[in-house]
């Protein structure tokens, strides 16, 4: 069965960022395809399932994955070794 999204979903494949336009379900035994319209040069591929996640978007609570946030906080100039005005470690 091939579902058309409306409106399209923004995706983050392992083909680079885009915009997903049907879902495709073989059944049980097969994995969701995506068809996915790549933003950089417009390329359309079929991705399957577990190589696709959603965009983050703040505004509908949709926020980064967790390792996205850890790469954030990885910054030297935050964390436990970051001095707070008084003085104390910040937490």
């Amino acid at each position: 069965m091939i579902t058309q999204l409306d409106p399209p979903l923004p995706m983050k494949t392992s083909k680079g960022d885009g915009w997903a336009h049907f879902v495709i379900d073989y059944g049980a035994e097969a994995d969701l395809l995506w068809v996915v319209f790549l933003d950089e040069d417009g390329q359309c591929w079929s991705i399957p399932n577990q190589e696709i996640r959603i965009q983050s978007n703040w505004s509908l609570r949709r926020r980064p994955a967790a390792r996205e946030a850890k790469a954030r906080t990885d910054d030297p100039l935050s964390g436990p070794n970051v001095v707070n005005l008084k003085g104390h470690p910040s937490e």
